[in-house]
């Protein structure tokens, strides 16, 4: 029996503390109106309901903070992504392909898989 193991390497590590900073500062970056809704219900995890109460808002205005907030988070996080950020999810050619021919193979009633199709070139 081997064991597989299971905890970050340091890559990963700095990977996830570099993130953890971006988020951090991101929501601290905030204007106070928005930071304290989606640090109640995001990080904090009360429901809607007990941000209202804690806030003395209505639930649809917590609602439309959050969402607002959130939408400034990502903003943000995309601006300082710059131009990695529109190749974070690249168009995957041939294994794209393969996984299409799947699809379509299904849909006509073919039940093939991926090894049907021609394996992706290195």
């Amino acid at each position: 029996m081997t064991m597989v193991e299971t905890s970050p390497d340091p890559e990963q590590r700095a990977s996830i503390a570099e993130l953890g900073q971006l988020l951090e500062t991101a929501v601290l970056d905030l204007p106070d109106q928005y930071r304290t809704v989606v640090m109640l219900r995001d990080i904090e995890e009360l429901s809607t309901l007990e941000t209202a109460a804690a806030l003395d808002l209505t639930e649809q205005n917590v609602k439309v903070r959050l969402h607002r907030g959130r939408a400034l988070m990502r903003n943000w996080l995309f601006v300082r992504a710059g131009e990695k950020a529109k190749t974070a999810f690249p168009f995957m050619g041939e294994r794209c392909d393969r996984v299409v021919g799947c699809v379509y193979a299904r849909l006509n009633g073919r039940d093939r898989t991926t090894s049907d199709y021609p394996a992706k070139k290195s």
